[in-house]
């Protein structure tokens, strides 16, 4: 075999692997956890879930698109919960930092192996007092206490209520976005 064949060869067989990953697309496996909701799941260690507690969505509903929540102004946190355990659990509390004062109506019981959604029929988690106007696409800290698992912190996304969150109730005392103001044409000034 000559050089420049065994060069080719040598080529051809390097690239294979990298053309092969070329054609996977975005069905892939890869080893990294894929969430695919806009809100955030509970990702720990590059698993899935902390402890027994898994938080396949979590979001912050915000604004409709292009308003904001005002300083000082409130808004639901939405979960979605689920006790792998094999005993009952309950989420205790729920805090937010510096950022907003988090209510609880009431511990939301989680049986074991049953997804449980806390903004249903009403939310049950408030921010309240907001110490920054939130307009969708921020993140805040929330650390949830639960009464078997300890403490579960995640950080979770502010949504914008457009697309699949449209459905949901417009949070009070939001503010919504400015409406443009038209400007003249140029018909219009040509009539003049």
């Amino acid at each position: 075999m000559t050089s420049r064949r065994w060069i080719v060869a040598a080529a051809a067989f390097l690239a294979a692997p990298v053309l092969a990953g070329c054609s996977v697309g975005f069905d892939a496996n890869t080893n990294q956890p894929y969430a695919p909701v806009e809100g955030a799941a509970l990702i720990e260690q590059g698993g899935y879930g902390k402890q027994s507690i898994h938080i396949p969505q979590a979001f912050i509903l915000g604004p409709d698109s292009g308003g904001q929540i005002p300083w000082r102004g409130s808004a639901p946190v939405y979960l979605h919960i689920l006790n792998s355990s094999g005993a009952p659990d309950s989420l205790q509390a729920v805090s937010a930092g510096n950022v907003a004062a988090a209510k609880l109506a009431a511990p939301v019981q989680l049986p074991s192996n049953q997804l449980v959604d806390t903004g249903k029929p009403a939310p049950q988690i408030m921010l309240e007092g907001v110490s920054k106007a939130l307009r969708g696409g921020e993140t805040i800290r929330l650390d949830l206490q639960f009464a078997n698992a300890g403490v579960v912190s995640m950080n979770v996304p502010v949504v914008t209520r457009s697309r699949e969150f449209a459905q949901y109730p417009a949070v009070p005392g939001a503010i919504p976005a400015p409406t443009p103001t038209p400007t003249p044409s140029a018909a219009t000034e040509e009539a003049h």
